[in-house]
């Protein structure tokens, strides 16, 4: 039973050792016999191939943005200079201002789009500046601040004839004023000009008109508009007309010349053909009056119709008619005053009154 006892024990303690020596838990030499034999495969780790890498771009450097140095709705001494030198490559025609509105934004573009390398915006970035100085010189005094004309040759109104008026009361200016500035105003500015030390040119600029206002009373409206006496001239006499025609309304009616003038004012208003009485029917001359006006008269005497007459001395009437128009002056009346023309004899009768004048007369 006892042996049975230490054998048991006997083969614990021998498995224990087994497998302490098993482990290379024990001493140096045991940590020899655990390194592998050389007979045996030892398996390093595989490389790992690196994979294809893309080749790295080079990046582009960031441009810098275009500043906006100037635009609409600025208002400074750049604005005025930017205008200027505008003016200098011809697309800014206006005075300088200072001000950056329509026109300025206008004219930019133009500059711009005259320039391929600019974007053409209406607004000056630095890059349109710095072309703009290029292609311009510093602008003078007299580009940035320019003088205003007020008035210069050709100018035709009441403006120009306060100048003139003006320019009478220090003599330089002996015509009455017209209102018209030609040659006569731009000599008469000149030498106002030189008497008062300004530059001579003949031009009203605005320090010429600042100086001759401040020289000068305001014109009374008789020295900008001096009366002017007109002589009465008498009208001639029309050819074939008796004086006594050349005042108020007339009926001026001529044997010489066969016709009948309607005259208002010596103004001959319509000339018609007429004929007159027959031998024995003359009709009578002298100075008549329109004493009775018929449209549609029928001759009780002779008959025959009068249309549109205009009676003047007894049964002597000037009318249409119809026998005249047929056979011209191979008839005659029986001393009335034939009309051949019905549409102008028509217009007539209805502007004639009753009381107008009638001459017969050679």
């Amino acid at each position: 039973m006892r042996s049975a006892h230490i054998r048991g024990s006997l083969v614990a303690a021998v498995s224990a050792a087994l497998l302490l020596t098993a482990c290379g838990s024990g001493g140096p030499e045991a940590a020899d016999d655990a390194k592998p034999v050389a007979n045996e495969a030892s398996e390093a780790p595989a490389e790992e191939e690196p994979e294809d890498e893309e080749p790295e771009e080079d990046e582009e450097p960031e441009e810098e943005p275009d500043e906006v140095l100037l635009k609409a709705g600025d208002e400074s001494d750049q604005v005025r200079e930017l205008q200027a030198r505008l003016g200098q490559t011809g697309v800014f025609e206006a005075r300088p201002t200072g001000f950056y509105g329509d026109t300025t934004t206008g004219a930019v573009a133009a500059f711009q789009e005259a320039n391929e390398a600019l974007e053409v915006s209406g607004t000056v970035h630095e890059s349109t500046w710095e072309l703009l100085l290029q292609k311009t010189q510093e602008p003078t005094q007299e580009q940035l601040f320019p003088r205003e004309q007020v008035m210069g040759y050709g100018d035709n109104n009441d403006q120009v004839r306060e100048l003139q008026a003006r320019l009478v009361q220090l003599d330089h200016f002996e015509d009455n004023p017209t209102g018209y500035y030609g040659n006569v105003t731009k000599v008469s500015v000149e030498s106002y000009q030189r008497a008062a030390g300004l530059e001579v040119s003949g031009i009203v600029y605005d320090d010429t008109w600042a100086a001759l206002k401040a020289a000068t009373k305001q014109p009374a409206r008789d020295e900008m508009f001096v009366p002017v006496e007109v002589p009465e001239v008498e009208k001639e006499t029309p050819a074939g007309l008796d004086d006594r025609c050349m005042t108020g309304r007339a009926l001026c009616i001529s044997k010489t010349t066969n016709t009948l003038s309607w005259v208002i004012d010596g103004d001959v208003r319509m000339t018609l053909d007429v004929r007159f009485g027959a031998e024995g029917y003359e009709t009578r001359e002298g100075e008549f009056t329109v004493y009775w006006k018929s449209r549609d008269h029928h001759s009780t005497i002779y008959d025959s119709p009068m249309p549109f007459a205009l009676f003047f001395d007894g049964g002597q009437a000037v009318h249409y008619s119809e026998n005249f128009l047929q056979n011209g002056y191979e008839g005659g009346s029986y001393g009335c005053v034939n009309v051949r023309d019905r549409e102008a004899i028509e217009s007539l009768f209805d502007q004639v009154n009753e009381g107008d004048k009638l001459i017969v007369h050679w």
